[in-house]
């Protein structure tokens, strides 16, 4: 047998083989020469019409008052995710999908939570003469300094201040929050000024007294009914008799009871 010699083609080619460099499956050039490869999506960072859109999205799902709470999640976030791709101010944009709509309300919903905090510690220490302007710059340095990153998203922040769940509440000069005037004591009328009640008013109190509503309705009914049957035959003798005989009381009772038949 004849030894291998270093200068024979199957030793060329295998030293050939092992100095070629290795494909990198995530590079581009083997995604695209590579059939069954997915290139990564470009991550979009989200802009501020994006951010109120989304917000906007998440309040109206969250409180409609036709589903409420009989949401599953995954049925929520589809829900925003039509909402939010079908809104006339993001026409001509990527549609975003559930997924990406539910991280990123996530992040808003927990930065803008710590900035309520901050706002709330700037008014406490709003000094007098200091207006709006004043209070944000210490609520963006305060939120600096206790979270080491600037505070971004303050266009999300003034699209939910006013919801009740990212309301600041505001303090008083001496620190306390401050408390709804209490109710003065209750200052009862003299009895002519008391107003009788009205005619609903009456009827709730009588279905009060009575246990069951209902038998109480059906009794009020019978008995209006009986009454206008009543009412009913006084008026049929009246009109049988002639016109020339009645008396002044029974003409004015029966055109009474004519005007009430109408």
């Amino acid at each position: 047998m004849e030894p291998f010699s270093l200068n024979s083609p199957g030793f060329v080619n295998l030293l050939a083989l092992q100095s070629s460099p290795p494909i990198d499956v995530d590079s581009a050039e083997a995604a695209g020469n590579s059939p069954g490869l997915v290139k990564p999506l470009e991550r979009r960072k989200w802009g501020p019409k994006e951010d109120l859109v989304l917000i906007n999205a998440w309040l109206n799902t969250s409180k409609d008052p036709i589903v409420s709470n009989e949401q599953k999640a995954g049925a929520f976030w589809k829900r925003i995710e039509e909402y939010f791709n079908s809104s006339p101010q993001l026409i001509g944009s990527v549609p975003r999908e559930w997924s990406q709509c539910k991280q990123r309300w996530g992040r808003v919903n927990e930065q803008v939570c710590k900035f309520v905090g901050s706002h709330e510690a700037a008014l406490k220490e709003q000094a007098s003469g200091q207006n709006e302007n004043d209070v944000m710059k210490a609520a963006h340095d305060i939120f600096l300094n206790d979270y080491h990153v600037k505070f971004t998203l303050e266009h999300c922040w003034r699209e939910l201040r006013f919801d009740q769940k990212w309301r600041s509440h505001p303090f008083s000069r001496d620190g306390e929050k401050e408390k709804r005037k209490e109710a003065g004591p209750k200052v009862v009328p003299d009895e002519e000024e008391v107003r009788p009640p009205g005619v609903k008013a009456s009827k709730a109190a009588k279905r009060k007294k009575h246990g069951n509503e209902a038998a109480f309705d059906q009794i009020h009914s019978m008995l209006a009914l009986k009454n206008n049957i009543s009412k009913q035959k006084i008026l049929d003798r009246l009109l049988a008799k002639n016109e020339d005989t009645l008396s002044d009381q029974e003409v004015s009772l029966k055109n009474k009871l004519i005007s009430e038949m109408l």
